[in-house]
């Protein structure tokens, strides 16, 4: 099939998928289900962050968010945000600068943040959660790429420090003055946090760590050189067998892409022309919204099934194969290897504390939203919140004008609104679809990853004299940064891109696991966790890593986190057209704001966008 005929049977096959009523013009060519397409096209531009004039909605947050917050109001309102996660906290923080009365209710009797979490030793009345007091991870959010604007020049204006994550393994950590922020508008206009720093280069990438799949222990630069090496063990043939499954992939998004952007010679893209880049995606949108993954790689790209394997196993997509490929596709570009990545130095807790000075009176912890009552408002408050503690008894009932409602919506199923809400957000509420993740972390006394063999032999006989022979060599990893990839329940391992000061030890993320994967890993109690995920970098790494495991580890459910309800919103196939635009709406005093109400699911700017949107709607009332 040519390449042409590819992109008809998928333009043909996701209106089926959707259950569209196509009608065919004499030539063949289905038309277009008006009502969809008007969807799609306000999908797009929500993506885009274009606004009903044609403006630059990114840059209107920066500008917001940044640089001048909201004009000082005239007419204060009281209003109640439900929720002290990122979205809420920002938003928060815009309305009180404006002169806005602000109370921030948090179900969390003991941190806010939501899903920006750290694994550290913060309460000296709580025992530590490593040996080594000064060692963190991270729970939640753990690397922020160079494309999220928002919440770079956030931690810039905050002063906090942020660092190069090395999603991809380095040869040495470089520690340097960090470059400004930069945002470059589909308008032309150029929004910037700082002076430009031209000498700076990050470091060179090394490809060390591991494929470990099929009983193979390959480098990824090894890979890279020949993928024949792996991809012959899942029974990949044809031409396809000399090419990574990275270039495999990217090869058969392509025809997606070219959409909305143009190949150009030296390999990169480039949108098209600002009217033909917002078509071309809610073309996208209109056409495979209703595929999945899977069916997009067999049916439109036509690969086999062993060459999807490989792709799902060495790409980290099995887990999310049957989820939508709209949201894996958007997705694809917030985790590439050729991206920059930052994360902040002592932990990303200090994001949402930045913040909390400001708010300190503003946040009523252990405060659970249970019923959301709402009315006219016109001789009082609009809107009622009834609240419990911790312990399920009766908590006060706050009021207000208006109210953001920030909470994940698979959490916010549980709250009874009165009356109703819209059928559309309800329908939203009750059926977008959260995915599982789960992280466990592994303390060691030394950072065995960035061992050379004779590094291996040095700390071995200082721990008993003849141990290391008792070992026997072993893989030497060697790396700062980056992570494996196995074929094993640990799936993915994460090293660290930097080590702590003044810590001899580290923690290794040994298991990042998502949907099935990590339904497997909720089954287990939180020590059998620490023993498989020992196994399992065991497996990849030699047995010689347990001398250094200090029995030590922490872990995360987020589908088992009784305020999350999940790790975050991830479409099923439809869900986009079908759910997307309740998400964000208003209705009556209520605001909606977080992750979920934008299309960057799970990250940290999505978040921002929605806290700006959503402070400046209720600013404007």
């Amino acid at each position: 099939m040519t390449l042409l005929g590819r992109r008809q049977f998928g333009k043909l096959g996701g209106w089926l998928a959707l259950g569209f009523a196509c009608d065919f013009e004499p030539g063949g060519e289905p038309q277009l289900d008006e009502d969809l397409w008007q969807r799609a096209l306000q999908i797009a531009r929500d993506l885009l962050l274009v606004g009903p004039e044609g403006q630059d909605l990114k840059l209107e947050y920066l500008k917001v968010l940044i640089d001048d917050g909201l004009p000082p109001t005239d007419a204060p309102k009281k209003v109640l945000v439900i929720g002290a996660g990122i979205a809420g906290l920002a938003a928060a923080h815009l309305l009180k600068q404006a002169g806005h009365h602000v109370t921030i209710l948090e179900a969390n009797a003991n941190r806010i943040g939501g899903r920006i979490k750290t694994f550290r030793a913060a309460d000296p009345q709580q025992p530590a959660p490593f040996a080594d007091p000064a060692l963190y991870a991270e729970a939640g959010a753990m690397r922020l790429p160079d494309f999220h604007p928002l919440t770079l020049a956030l931690i810039d204006k905050l002063g906090l420090e942020r660092r190069q994550f090395y999603y991809v393994d380095v040869v040495a950590p470089k520690d340097g003055p960090v470059p400004p922020v930069r945002y470059q508008s589909f308008t032309g206009e150029v929004w910037q946090n700082g002076p430009p720093l031209p000498d700076f280069v990050p470091p060179d990438q090394a490809l060390r760590t591991w494929i470990a799949v099929n009983g193979l222990l390959v480098r990824r630069s090894e890979y890279a050189d020949d993928p024949a090496l792996v991809n012959e063990g899942f029974g990949v043939m044809g031409a396809d067998t000399g090419r990574t499954t990275a270039e495999i992939l990217n090869a058969a998004l392509d025809p997606v892409r070219d959409y909305f952007s143009d190949a150009l010679p030296d390999g990169t893209r480039e949108n098209k022309p600002t009217a033909e880049w917002i078509e071309g995606w809610a073309r996208a949108i209109y056409d495979f919204d209703g595929w999945s993954m899977s069916r997009y790689l067999t049916e439109y790209a036509l690969l086999d099934e062993a060459t999807v394997d490989a792709i799902g196993t060495v790409e980290n997509a099995t887990s999310r194969l049957w989820l939508s490929f709209m949201h894996t596709f958007i997705g694809r570009s917030d985790i590439n290897p050729g991206a920059r990545y930052w994360e902040i130095d002592g932990g990303f807790w200090r994001l949402p504390y930045a913040l909390e000075p400001g708010l300190r009176h503003e946040i009523v912890m252990d405060r659970r939203v249970v019923k959301i009552v709402t009315g006219d408002g016109e001789h009082g408050p609009a809107v009622h919140v009834e609240t419990i503690d911790e312990s399920g008894a009766a908590a006060p009932v706050y009021s207000a004008d208006l109210a953001i409602v920030t909470i994940p919506f698979s959490s916010l199923r549980h709250v009874e609104f009165d009356p109703p809400l819209s059928y559309g957000k309800r329908r939203a509420i009750i059926e977008m679809h959260y995915d599982s993740a789960t992280k466990i972390v592994l303390e060691f006394s030394r950072r065995w990853w960035e061992f050379t063999e004779e590094d291996w032999q040095h700390e071995l006989e200082a721990i008993t004299p003849g141990l290391y022979d008792e070992y026997g060599e072993g893989p030497v990893t060697h790396v700062f940064g980056g992570g494996s990839v196995t074929d094993n329940p640990n799936r993915n391992i994460y090293y660290p891109s930097h080590a702590i000061g003044g810590s001899p030890g580290g923690v290794v993320l040994a298991s990042y696991t998502w949907a099935d994967d990590a339904a497997r890993w909720d089954s287990m109690d939180d020590d059998e966790r620490y023993e498989f995920a020992l196994r399992g970098l065991q497996d990849v790494h030699g047995d010689r890593i347990e001398a250094f495991y200090t029995g030590r580890g922490q872990t995360e459910s987020w589908m088992n986190n009784p305020y999350a309800f999940g790790e975050a919103a991830v479409f099923l196939p439809g869900q986009l057209l079908e759910l997307h635009l309740h998400t964000a709406t208003a209705e009556g005093p209520l605001h909606f704001a977080g992750e979920h109400t934008s299309l960057k699911h799970a990250w940290i700017e999505g978040a921002l966008e929605s806290a700006v949107r959503a402070a400046l709607e209720v600013h404007r009332r």
